[in-house]
């Protein structure tokens, strides 16, 4: 009797992975349903702007590793936030294998707010975005 699982898939040439189309349920911001389907770069711009409204590690419907976790930026120096923030928001946006990275990231301090701009990088094209976090 054999310890280990038969099996009769040959391994030995390689694995080839294949992308998976990025179709998704295109969510419609005014009335808050979902209407009809989306890809390519709208499904990525859907899911950039998804992961930058949900909180990390906060809600259990999304995996750990979804969204920005936005905790501890509160009362911080502006300068620390924005540093700060760029990463977090590249290590986010980054768990979707669409996305190949943030460039062009710039912010502005007003008061009490930290207004960010970015260029998000996809496999799609490049989209720009904008962040806001309340630092007081």
């Amino acid at each position: 009797m054999a310890t280990l699982p038969q099996s009769a898939v040959n391994l030995g040439n390689g694995v080839a992975f294949v992308q998976q189309p990025s179709l998704t349920w295109r969510v419609n911001q005014e009335t808050g349903r979902i209407q009809g389907e989306i890809t390519g770069i709208d499904a990525v711009k859907q899911a950039v702007d998804i992961i930058l409204n949900v909180e990390r590690f906060r809600w259990q419907i999304y995996k750990p590793y979804s969204g920005v976790r936005w905790a501890g930026l509160l009362g911080q120096d502006p300068g620390y936030v924005a540093s700060e923030l760029q990463r977090r928001i590249a290590e986010a946006l980054t768990m979707d294998d669409r996305v190949r990275g943030i460039s062009d990231f710039s912010y502005t301090a007003s008061g009490n707010a930290l207004s960010a701009s970015f260029t998000v990088n996809t496999v799609y094209g490049e989209t720009q975005t904008t962040v806001e976090v309340n630092v007081a």
